[in-house]
């Protein structure tokens, strides 16, 4: 049989409870202040309101438990338990499942092709891919590689790699010849370099048929946490319905989802 609880011992243990909760929200929000730069005691505590000898105490049970790390005359930093516990959380976000969402809307939206990328060496790997809902079919597939310079998520990688290798990978691109590249329309090196410029300012990029003919796409970078680009997504549809002002409208919208993933992966502006 349950024994019944005393009105006042459940009230007592609601406020421990709720004494509790705030205990642990003031840690987070002291563990926060150290990750934005507040690492003095006397800085911390008027930026969270709370006496100075309070701060001092919750700091000193963090360094305890490796939460934190002091620095004699410097303050205090993040500590190895939160790196391990970051360490962790990205093992557990696996890209693919957190993109997922993000693309399905993106294809939806769209109702166009939507690929995810990533680096492999000097071509693009295609994780994911979500098909047309318009009945055209692309040779693109998972577990494909092609030319980064070539391809419209292949370029959006790019721009995470240091410009003076830009012309290398557009000369391999030139250089591969899988089948079905026959009556490409390669861009110029010096109009090619002045795109990718412009496409490193805006954050996007456009494949006009330079991989695959009758097909342009729309790409963008998605970045961690470090802002290193780790991926890319890119629309992409028969010519017919990319016209030069489609692409222009949906550069803003594909760069919204590369950043919405991005944020998955603990990326900020």
């Amino acid at each position: 049989m349950f024994e019944a609880v005393d009105g006042d011992d459940q009230g007592a243990t609601e406020k421990r409870l709720g004494a509790g909760t705030q205990t642990l929200l003031r840690g987070l929000a002291l563990l926060e202040c150290v990750a934005a730069g507040t690492t003095e005691v006397k800085a911390i505590a008027t930026r969270l309101n709370t006496p100075r000898a309070t701060v001092h105490r919750m700091l000193s049970s963090l360094v305890a438990e490796g939460y934190l790390h002091h620095v004699p005359y410097k303050g205090y930093l993040l500590g190895p338990k939160l790196i391990q516990l970051g360490m962790k959380a990205l093992e557990q976000r696996p890209l693919i499942a957190l993109a997922r969402p993000h693309i399905e809307a993106l294809a939806q939206y769209t109702g166009d092709t939507v690929h995810l990328g990533v680096i492999d060496g000097d071509d693009v790997f295609y994780l994911d891919k979500i098909s047309s809902t318009r009945g055209l079919e692309m040779r693109s597939r998972v577990g494909q590689r092609m030319p980064l310079a070539s391809t419209g998520v292949g370029k959006a990688l790019m721009l995470g790699v240091p410009p003076s290798r830009w012309q290398d990978l557009y000369k391999k691109s030139r250089n591969a010849g899988p089948e079905g590249r026959e009556g490409l329309r390669p861009i110029p090196w010096p109009k090619y370099e002045k795109q990718m410029t412009e496409s490193l300012r805006r954050d996007w990029v456009f494949d006009l048929e330079e991989n695959e003919i009758g097909v342009r796409c729309v790409g963008a970078p998605v970045r961690d946490i470090s802002n290193k680009v780790v991926a890319a997504v890119s629309v992409a549809s028969a010519s017919q319905y990319m016209s030069d002002e489609r692409m222009a409208e949906l550069g803003p919208i594909v760069r919204a989802t590369a950043h919405a993933i991005s944020k998955e992966l603990g990326w900020t502006r």
